[in-house]
């Protein structure tokens, strides 16, 4: 079975469609041009953002003339992850989408349905002539994966509806009426370059195997983090042996839970044995640790060449040690909600850069502002201690919940009407753009709701097949069922 042969066919369809454009974070000029030519060839009014917003009207069905604009919402972009021993080119390559009993997946890589299965919907409501819907606006916003950018440059009056249906969430079943903010937190540590001893064995310390995940939606789970796992090994390394720190790079991306992380270090010959036997020792409590969360993660020390240069010997005990000490995970529970967490930070990635500096990447989400900027806060003293300069990005609000909200009530009636059952009224800890959204149109009701997503922003990335024909006929019947005003 092949992604065309599942139902509900025009969604399967275009969502297909997208697969088979390139379409990174900040790289969307493919995609753009795609959803430029589909309204072309549907006869379908468009306009575009200095950004690259893109927002579709139409008109209402006979006899829905008197439904109030609805805008459908989703963002082109998607996060680009791939298993390590896979070849593959975001900029230019299609998705290769696999049908795996009852899920969708990618072939060694993420697969985009978040939010690409949003996207398919839009295209799919704009394309249809048999659906009863009122006045639509479908708008697909650029750059939501990286920074929210293209949410954060909607100019006023560039679409008009006063309901929003976010079709960014991951569990079917479940209607959205909140979600976190987030903050960026960047550590850059400067070192000086040394020769490196001739006396000392070279070797490549990874870790592999791990999930990873999105960083807001499953940072509950108790995922192993690679580089988290990599310093401590390091610092029980360096609390027993000399070596020098010649290469370290773990993860990628601020929102995703860090899946791979090397380091290259060099040790005396005499220690390489007694090394070996602390690696093993040490592979053997994570491997208990994450036996449940994380199962196949694995941690390997191979022969490495000798490399150029090393870092200083003070760089890195304060790299080692503050990275150590950042927190990752789970900081509070939300007492509002049960379940819910409130607020957390994600280890997200460290790279050496040009000019001899290595750079730390963190984010933290917290569904309180206050909160949100202590814990940003909290992170960034550990690194200035360590003297390192620390930097944070602009972040991104919070939703915050409107229980109250009249199309929570139509979307809850309709679902209940079809299904026999209630939805669960949730918020997530996922940053959504609605808080955005709702910053500059303060006048908006809004929920979010999508089909169940797992993995999301990792090579393990799928989706449960059958929940996208149940999540496509709530959509449906919530547009069908939107009281005149």
């Amino acid at each position: 079975m092949k992604i065309t042969d599942l139902k509900p066919k025009m969604v399967w369809n275009y969502f297909h469609e997208v697969t088979q454009v390139p379409r990174p974070s900040k790289k969307e000029g493919k995609i753009i041009q795609y959803l430029e030519a589909f309204a072309q060839k549907h006869h379908i009014a468009i306009k575009k953002d200095e950004v690259g917003n893109i927002l579709m009207t139409k008109p209402a069905t006979p006899g829905m003339e008197d439904r109030p604009t609805v805008i459908l919402q989703s963002h082109m972009d998607m996060v680009c992850e791939k298993n390590s021993d896979k070849k593959f080119d975001f900029d230019n390559d299609p998705i290769e989408t696999v049908v795996d009993g009852d899920w969708l997946r990618a072939n060694g890589t993420t697969l985009g349905a978040d939010n690409g299965i949003g996207m398919a919907a839009e295209l799919a409501l704009l394309a249809s002539n048999d659906i009863e819907h009122g006045p639509i606006e479908c708008l697909f916003t650029v750059d939501e994966e990286t920074g929210l950018t293209g949410a954060k440059a909607l100019q006023e009056g560039f679409m008009t509806g006063d309901i929003l249906l976010n079709l960014d969430s991951e569990d079917e079943g479940e209607l959205f009426i909140g979600c976190a903010g987030g903050k960026d937190t960047q550590a850059v540590f400067h070192y000086k370059p040394e020769a490196v001893p001739s006396d000392m064995l070279y070797f490549r310390i990874d870790i592999k195997g791990l999930n990873g995940g999105h960083s807001g939606g499953e940072i509950h789970k108790g995922l192993g983090n690679a580089n988290k796992i990599l310093v401590r090994f390091l610092f029980l390394l360096k609390k027993n042996y000399a070596f020098a720190l010649c290469e370290i790079d773990g993860g990628n991306l601020r929102n995703a839970i860090a899946r791979e992380a090397y380091a290259v270090i060099g040790i005396k010959s005499s220690d390489k044995e007694a090394v070996r036997v602390l690696l093993n020792t040490f592979t053997a409590d994570v491997e208990n640790e994450l036996k449940h969360a994380d199962p196949n993660v694995r941690i390997t020390m191979e022969s490495a060449d000798k490399p150029a240069q090393q870092v200083d010997e003070i760089t890195t005990e304060k790299l080692i040690y503050a990275m150590h000490a950042c927190l990752h995970g789970v900081i509070a529970m939300s007492h509002d909600l049960e379940g819910l967490v409130e607020t957390s930070t994600n280890l997200a990635s460290v790279k050496m850069k040009e000019g001899n500096a290595i750079v730390v990447g963190t984010s933290q989400r917290s569904s309180i502002e206050s909160s949100k900027i202590a814990i940003a806060n909290t992170v960034a003293s550990v690194f200035l201690l360590a003297g390192a300069d620390v930097s944070h990005g602009d972040g991104y609000p919070g939703w915050s919940p409107n229980p109250d909200s009249k199309i929570l009530k139509v979307a809850a009636d309709a679902y209940k009407r079809l299904f026999n059952k209630e939805p669960k009224i949730m918020a997530i800890h996922a940053g959504l753009e609605c808080g955005l959204f709702l910053e500059k149109h303060p006048h908006l009701d809004m929920i979010s709701f999508g089909p169940t997503l797992r993995d999301v922003h990792s090579p393990s990335e799928r989706i449960q097949i059958d929940t996208v024909d149940l999540w496509w006929r709530h959509l449906i019947e919530t547009l069908k069922s939107i009281p005149a005003k």
